[in-house]
């Protein structure tokens, strides 16, 4: 259902449900496990993994390496500069889906916290990254959405390994 079609455009104009019901049929298809990441997962790969990369963008200090000017659609992907893992397009492009539910995280150090549990935000989920339209933002930013689908939303799929 993208608005910006092409062969190297990332997806948008999902829903959260739409998400779910294409990694179903993907898991059945390939016999693998793929998922959306957890936002606890989303940022440790943003900040290029367990090396804990200074930047303020994934990848770069430097806005213009890592996704380029603010426009009125999503741009091709890889074409800015990758982050530390070679992970493209973590700093801008379209905003992705995360598995969790908006919620307070625990202020003890947890390894990779989930909030699969509705509070009184529900069922509001959440997003990382930057939208397209939108100015500089570092990799840190989130907000929520209530699960439909929009041209500035997309995701990314992880593959859990059993």
């Amino acid at each position: 259902p993208s608005k910006f079609r092409g062969p190297r455009r990332p997806v948008e104009q999902v829903s959260w449900n739409d998400c779910k019901e294409f990694i179903t049929k993907l898991n059945k298809l390939t016999g693998k496990n793929f998922r959306l990441p957890t936002e606890a997962e989303w940022e440790y790969a943003a900040r290029g993994g367990k090396n804990n990369s200074p930047f303020k963008y994934s990848g770069s200090d430097n806005w213009e390496e890592v996704a380029g000017k603010s426009s009125y659609k999503s741009h091709a992907v890889m074409i800015y500069k990758p982050n530390a893992l070679g992970i493209y397009d973590m700093s801008g492009n379209v905003m992705e889906m995360c598995w969790d539910f908006k919620g307070k995280y625990s202020s003890n150090a947890v390894s990779d916290p989930v909030n699969t549990k509705y509070d009184d935000y529900a069922p509001l989920r959440i997003l990382r990254d930057r939208a397209y339209d939108e100015s500089e933002r570092p990799f840190t930013y989130r907000t929520t959405y209530g699960g439909y689908g929009l041209d500035r939303y997309g995701f990314r799929i992880v593959q859990s390994v059993r």
